[in-house]
Parts: C-alpha cells; structure tokens; sequence
C-alpha cells in the first residue's frame, strides 16, 4: 500500500472511532431485563408564579387608566373564588410579586406565624380592594382585622340585586377570620383588564365556575350615583367603594372630630395650588363633599 493509501485508511478508521463514541454516549445502557430505556431526568419543582411572562409583554406599558381602574373595581371586588392553597391570616397580609416565582419557604413561615385562616379549597369573595401607587391589595373574606361571618355577607349581596346564591357549608370553627392579599408590581400599577387581574391572583384564587357578584353593579345603584361615578366625582350618600370606582385612591386621608365630638375622616383629592377635593366620610357614607379651586 502506498502512502496516500495508508493516510486515507487511517483517516477513515479515526472518523468510525469518533461516530461510534458519539452513538454509546447517546444510547442507554440495558437494563436488567435486556431492554434498552431512556436516561432518567431531573426534575426540580418550581414553585407558581402570581403572573406569568407571556401575559405581562402582551399588555401596554401605560399606567393603569380612570376607566380600567372603575372595570376592577366592578368585575373583580365582590367576586367569588376558590381557594388554590391555603392563605394566612394576621393584619399584615401575604406580599406576591407579580410575574415572579413564589417563596415556598415564606409562605410556610407565614402560615406557621399567623395560621391558615383559608384553606385549600375553601369558597371566598373578595371583600374589598385598596389601590397603591405599585400594589393592590385585596381583603378575603373581610380581612386580617375584623371578623367576617360569611352566611350574612351573602345576604346582603344579594339584598343588593346580585343573582342568588347557594350558601356554603355550614358554618365550622374559625369562620370569622380573613386574610390580605397584595398584589405587588414593583412599578407604577400598569393598565389592565379584570381577567388579567384575576390572572394575577390565579396562583392563589380559582376564579372559574364561580358565581359572579358583579351583575349589573353599577347597575343597582340609584341613578344620581352612577351618574356621579361616570362624571368620577362623589357625591353625599356614597360609601368608599362607590368613592374609590368613581375618583380612586385619594392623595391623603385625615381623621379628626366634628363640632359633636364625632370622628370623620377626609379623603383628600389634589393638592394646592391645584383643584383639591375634601370628601368627608362619617363611618362609611359621605356627609360633606367641598372643592377648592
């Protein structure tokens, strides 16, 4: 054999070596019962995120609008839920970073500090709502801080004009209690629909197959007061939800004593020189609106 020969024999030897090697690395060994079967994965466990990624990029950078914020308000405060996990109780609510994992590790820490004041699978509403400039927070089942007995907040919904409502389980030990949930964005609130909020609040709450408490809200109130929510002004005989759908969340909030020794509180809207807006509540109805241009 010549010299060419013997370089093109050895090279074609070396390239059968190379393919070989690459097939065995690739191909499980046999098991016991002489069948050949794929190399086991590992399989690390993630934990919920409150929002996820794709949702967020399909949504506008713009900050959350008048309007959205009234649509919230009525589409999402009021609805029933079913409890994905268990939720802690105490005043200080349970913190969720919207689009991130969740803290496995936090929320055991916050269910043995404050104990599980909802548990899986349980039926809730969502009671109130609190608009911050990069948080919302949610009240379930009335909150943290005073007690909620369920049977009657039933029926004052339905009193309301909502749709019937089959009432839940009879009543067991611990009704009373509720838990908070915020909802942080760690921006400006950006600008979004009721069904993105409540994808936001799916790793904790089951919106689906629930009755919806919001039939025909706005609605069901007299009509001076939808026509003051639709002009965003409040007007005396509102309570604070019907004030937050119509002008939001006020810049400021002061409590003082009336003439009769009665504790009211301001929510004031604007600040001087600009319009400001005093709406003075006396337990949770509006006594007094003035405005100061």
């Amino acid at each position: 054999m010549n010299l060419w020969g013997t370089l093109a024999l050895a090279a074609t030897l070396a390239a059968g070596a190379d393919i070989r090697g690459a097939a065995s690395f690739q191909t499980a060994a046999p098991d016991a019962g002489g069948t050949r079967s794929a190399a086991p994965q590992t399989v690390h466990p993630v934990a919920p995120a409150a929002s996820a990624s794709g949702k967020d990029k399909g949504r506008t950078s713009r900050p959350l609008q008048p309007e959205s914020r009234l649509m919230l308000v009525r589409y999402v405060s009021g609805e029933f839920a079913k409890a994905v996990q268990a939720l802690p109780g105490g005043k200080k609510g349970l913190k969720i970073p919207v689009g991130k994992p969740l803290n496995p590790q936090h929320m055991s820490d916050m269910l043995r500090l404050y104990g599980a004041a909802i548990n899986q699978g349980d039926r809730v509403q969502i009671t109130g709502m609190e608009f911050r400039s990069r948080e919302i927070v949610f009240q379930i089942n009335g909150g943290g801080k005073k007690p909620f007995h369920f049977r009657d907040h039933l029926q004052v919904s339905a009193g309301m004009g909502a749709a019937s409502v089959s009432p839940p389980p009879a009543s067991r030990a611990g009704e009373g209690i509720g838990s908070t949930l915020i909802l942080d964005y760690g921006r400006e609130l950006p600008d979004m629909s009721p069904d993105d909020l409540k994808h936001d609040l799916s790793a904790f709450l089951d919106f689906s197959k629930q009755h919806s408490a919001a039939v025909n809200w706005i609605d069901t109130l007299p009509p001076q007061v939808q026509q003051a929510i639709k002009d965003r002004k409040a007007i005396v005989g509102m309570d604070r939800e019907m004030v937050m759908a119509a002008m939001g969340r006020p810049d400021k909030k002061v409590r003082e004593r009336d003439d009769e020794d009665r504790e009211t509180e301001d929510w004031i809207y604007g600040l001087p020189p600009e319009k400001t807006t005093f709406v003075t509540f006396l337990g949770d109805n509006v006594i007094r609106v003035k405005e100061f241009n």
